[in-house]
């Protein structure tokens, strides 16, 4: 039994501390906060709540099997999970609405042909058949494998709109379309694009740099459904944290690690803010790496020719700005879950979020909204009243940190606007919101992508420092709640079976 310091309570360091406990190690986790979950956040008030973090699952089976490998008790019977039908609804520029199906690429093929006229269902459905290879031929070194010493081969798309010979196109170079090359070229339609581009949007990718692989993210989502959990997301985190105290993991709250101790070279325990040191065999950094030098006196933990931490697309370039929403008077009988009310000026919303090729971010009058409206009781204090959540991918926060005062309200009365688009009469109904600037602590990374030669991978769960590993969002296999899970296994796989081990079978 080794004794292991875990750094952060997020999705990600929770995942491996109860993997590792089951395993019969004694795991200690420090929270610099003062609760767990990390992203997965709830903000509650006067018998309202609302997720200010994810707001639905993707792949389910990650935490299934979580729940599975530590302990009796399956997911389900901690958490009460259900599937989203529709999944979503879109809502475009020029007023068209279709609303897509859960988990059914007929069902999608179909709603889109009513909606936006005959063949725009197959075009799509096409382009969805070919992110399938794209998911087939990365699925286990991009999710179920540690980070391949030759990573450089995942930095050759493995989208197949350009046919090339082997599982990355070995022997023809990498392939250098974009996401936003793909679906011109592909779907034509505006609306279809605005769909498919809207994916890597609320991932925080750019369309016009994220590599055509990006197309995994709709298959992904339409393939493995939506899943809301009752209570919302942070349920989940709420049962993974107990699921944790019952493995006998401890966790110290408003605890701050500021070192990490070595000695002959390799980690052996945290130095907290307060001076008390925890000793361990090893310690897992549930944290951005890229803040592990100043943890580690100025040491570099990744080498030369290792994925290194770096503000690359999609990581550091964008905020969310969130909306929580009280609102008077029932929810009316099928409202949809999410409805993504798209841009009107898709490229004036992409420069003033990413900027427009010169530096700058133009202001967009009205941005990509996500409206979230679940049908939960637990969400509200009476069926007279509902609980609506706003987000939209904004650009990055001030040099502070922050961005605050008139600018942010200014911006959440054009996400209210725009959201009437999916909520008729919406500011008519509202009895006080709560706005939540984009934080610089608080920004979520996107899943690891193949392609671009390999900008979109994230570091390696394991260090160049024995006994040090780092987990979650900003690591290997990248962000979102399935991905976190992804990253809790191969570290907690890393440490029982030692650096040489490839994963699972």
């Amino acid at each position: 039994m080794a004794r292991i310091a875990v750094i952060g309570a997020g999705m990600g360091a929770m995942a491996a501390a109860a993997r590792l406990a089951v395993a019969g190690h004694q795991v200690a986790v420090f929270e610099r906060g003062a609760t767990h979950g990390g992203a997965v956040r709830r903000l509650e008030r006067d018998g309202f709540s609302f997720d200010t973090g994810p707001g639905l699952l993707h792949l389910p089976a990650v935490y299934r099997d979580l729940f599975l490998k530590t302990g009796r008790e399956p997911l389900e019977s901690c958490v009460e999970l259900s599937q989203v039908d529709p999944a979503s609804r879109h809502v475009f520029a020029d007023g068209t609405a279709v609303s897509l199906p859960n988990a059914s690429r007929a069902g999608v093929l179909a709603a889109l042909d009513e909606a936006l006229g005959a063949g725009a269902g197959e075009r799509w459905s096409a382009l969805v058949g070919r992110a399938r290879e794209a998911w087939d031929a990365t699925r286990r070194p991009l999710l179920e494998e540690p980070l391949w010493q030759d990573w450089r081969v995942l930095g050759r798309d493995p989208y197949p709109a350009v046919r090339r010979r082997g599982l990355f196109g070995r022997g023809k170079g990498p392939t250098t379309a974009t996401l936003a090359e793909v679906a011109r070229r592909e779907l034509a339609d505006p609306r279809l694009i605005a769909l498919l581009e809207s994916h890597a949007l609320a991932y925080g990718f750019d369309p016009r740099s994220a590599p055509a692989s990006a197309a995994v993210l709709p298959y992904m989502e339409q393939t493995f459904g939506s899943w809301y959990a009752r209570g919302g997301m942070r349920a989940l985190a709420d049962a993974l944290y107990a699921r944790c105290l019952a493995r006998k993991v401890e966790f110290a709250f408003g605890a701050e690690v500021t070192r990490i101790v070595e000695k002959g070279g390799a980690a052996t325990g945290v130095e907290l803010a307060d001076g008390q040191t925890a000793a361990a065999e090893f310690v897992v950094a549930g944290i951005d790496p890229a803040r592990l030098p100043a943890l580690l006196d100025g040491r570099e933990p990744y080498g030369p020719d290792d994925v290194r931490p770096q503000a690359g697309p999609g990581d550091r370039a964008t905020g969310r700005l969130t909306v929580c929403l009280a609102l008077r008077g029932a929810r009316e009988a099928g409202a949809v879950h999410r409805t993504v009310v798209h841009a009107a000026d898709r490229a004036a919303e992409l420069a003033g979020v990413f900027g427009d090729g010169d530096g700058q971010r133009p202001s967009c009058a009205r941005p990509t909204v996500t409206v979230l409206r679940p049908d939960d009781a637990a969400t509200r204090p009476d069926d007279g009243h509902e609980a609506v959540t706003l987000t939209a991918t904004v650009a990055p926060p001030g040099p502070d940190g922050r961005l605050e005062g008139e600018a942010v309200e200014a911006a959440a009365d054009r996400l209210t606007e725009v959201a009437e688009a999916a909520v008729p009469g919406l500011r008519e109904r509202v009895l006080w919101r709560e706005v939540l600037p984009p934080a610089a602590d608080a920004l979520v990374p996107g899943p690891a992508l193949a392609g671009r030669d390999g900008r979109f991978l994230r570091p390696g769960n394991r260090t160049r420092i024995p006994g040090l590993y780092v987990v979650g969002g900003w690591s290997h296999p990248g962000g979102g709640l399935a991905h976190s899970g992804m990253s809790g296994a191969l570290v907690a796989g890393l440490i029982v079976n030692g650096d040489d081990w490839h994963g699972s079978t």
